[in-house]
C-alpha cells in the first residue's frame, strides 16, 4: 500500500486525497487551519464553463472535469453520507445587443463541436425559458446546459465526512510519509515564490454574499459579470469581487455592497430577500492562469496542486485524477500550460 501525504484541506487537497484513497492509498491529511478554511470556505459555488471558443488545453481540461463532477460528487456523498449541494442545472446569460446575439449563435454551433453531444449552448427566448431569467435587452439568452452549482462549505464537508468513512482525519500536524502533494492555497503560492526567488502568482481577493432565497433547482445566472447561484438549502449566492489591492483580506466592505446592488437591479425579484452572511478570502492564482499542477522543482518526492482561483471547484474531479495518476502510477496527463514550469 502506498504512503501519501496531502498537505492542505481546501477542495484541492480534498480532492485529491479521496481520489487516492479511492485507489488504495494510505492517505494522510494535514491542515492547521482544517477543511475549507480558506477560498475553499466560501459561499458562492459556480461551477461554469469557459466560452466554447479558441479551444486549448485549458478548455479541454475543464470540460472533461465539469463532465466527471456528477459521478464524482455521487460517489464522495455515498460513502460519506453528507450531500455537497451539487445539482448541474445550467446557467442562463442575457444577450442584449445584435453583436452579442451573433457570438452567442456562433459559440452554439462550436459548443456542438468541442462539447462533443454532451451538453449544449443554445439561443432561447425568454417566455421559452420560464419566469427565473436575467432581463434582456434582445429579449434572448443563452442556456447551457453544462453550468452546475455546488455549496463549497457542503462540498467540502462531504469530502471530510466520506474520508473520514475511509479512515481518513485531517490532522493539524504531521510529519510527512511517502509522496507529498502541497494543496495550500494562497499561502502556498507565496512561500513557493520565495523559494524559487521569484513570484509564480499571487492573491486575489473575492467578497460575496449569501442571500435567503429559495430557488430551488433553477439555473444560476451570469449578469454582465455577476453570478447568482440558487443553492439546494434555499439559499442564493452573489458574487464575486477580484481584488488585487487590499489591505484586509478577510473583511467586507463597500464593494461587496456594490455587489448586491447590481444583483438586485439585475434581477428585482430579489428585493427584500435578507442578507445571511457576507464573505471575503484569498484566492490563489497562478501567473499562467491555470491550475499548476506537477513536481515541486529541485524538491524530489514533491509535488504542487495550487492555483484554481475561480475555478477550483469546477477542475477539481480532473485535478484530483491528474494527481493521482502521477503519484501513484507515475503517469503523467498534466498539460503544458498546466505545469509549474508554465508560471514560473
Amino acid at each position: 500500500m502506498t504512503d501519501v501525504t496531502v498537505r492542505g484541506a481546501g477542495i484541492f487537497g480534498l480532492s485529491i486525497a479521496w481520489a487516492c484513497a479511492r485507489r488504495g492509498a494510505k492517505v494522510r491529511l494535514i491542515d492547521p487551519f482544517g477543511p475549507g478554511a480558506g477560498a475553499s470556505g466560501g459561499v458562492v459555488g459556480a461551477l461554469a464553463p469557459h466560452v466554447p471558443e479558441n479551444w486549448n488545453a485549458k478548455k479541454a481540461f475543464q470540460l472533461d472535469s465539469l463532465l466527471m463532477a456528477e459521478p464524482f460528487w455521487h460517489d464522495v456523498q455515498a460513502t460519506g453520507g453528507l450531500s455537497p449541494g451539487y445539482g448541474r442545472t445550467g446557467r442562463l446569460q442575457p444577450i442584449n445587443d445584435d453583436r452579442a446575439l451573433e457570438l452567442a449563435r456562433q459559440r452554439a454551433g462550436t459548443a456542438r463541436d468541442l462539447w462533443r453531444g454532451l451538453a449544449t449552448w443554445q439561443v432561447r427566448k425568454i417566455s421559452d425559458v420560464g419566469p427565473w431569467t436575467p432581463p434582456s435587452a434582445t429579449g434572448l439568452v443563452i442556456h447551457d446546459t453544462l453550468s452546475a452549482r455546488m455549496h463549497p462549505r457542503q462540498a467540502c464537508a462531504a469530502l471530510v465526512a466520506a474520508l473520514g468513512t475511509m479512515g481518513i482525519p485531517i490532522e493539524t500536524d504531521a510529519p510527512d510519509r511517502g509522496p507529498v502533494i502541497h494543496a495550500t492555497g494562497a499561502a502556498g503560492l507565496t512561500s513557493l515564490g520565495a523559494e524559487l526567488g521569484k513570484p509564480i502568482g499571487n492573491a486575489v481577493k473575492g467578497q460575496a454574499a449569501l442571500l435567503r432565497f429559495d430557488a430551488a433547482d433553477a439555473p444560476q445566472l451570469f449578469v454582465d459579470g455577476l453570478h447568482l447561484i440558487p443553492h439546494a438549502d434555499g439559499t442564493l449566492a452573489i458574487g464575486s469581487t477580484s481584488e488585487r489591492d487590499f489591505t484586509d483580506p478577510t473583511g467586507t466592505d463597500a464593494a461587496l455592497g456594490v455587489l448586491i446592488e447590481r444583483a438586485l437591479t439585475a434581477l428585482p425579484i430579489l428585493h427584500g430577500a435578507p442578507v445571511i452572511e457576507r464573505w471575503a478570502g484569498l484566492r490563489p492564482r497562478a501567473r499562467s492562469r491555470a491550475p499548476m499542477l506537477g513536481p515541486w522543482p529541485d524538491r524530489r518526492g514533491h509535488f504542487i496542486a495550487n492555483g484554481g482561483f475561480k475555478i477550483g471547484f469546477g477542475m477539481a474531479p480532473k485535478v484530483a485524477q491528474v494527481m493521482a495518476d502521477l503519484v501513484l502510477d507515475n503517469r503523467d496527463g498534466i498539460p503544458t500550460d498546466f505545469r509549474v514550469e508554465a508560471s514560473m
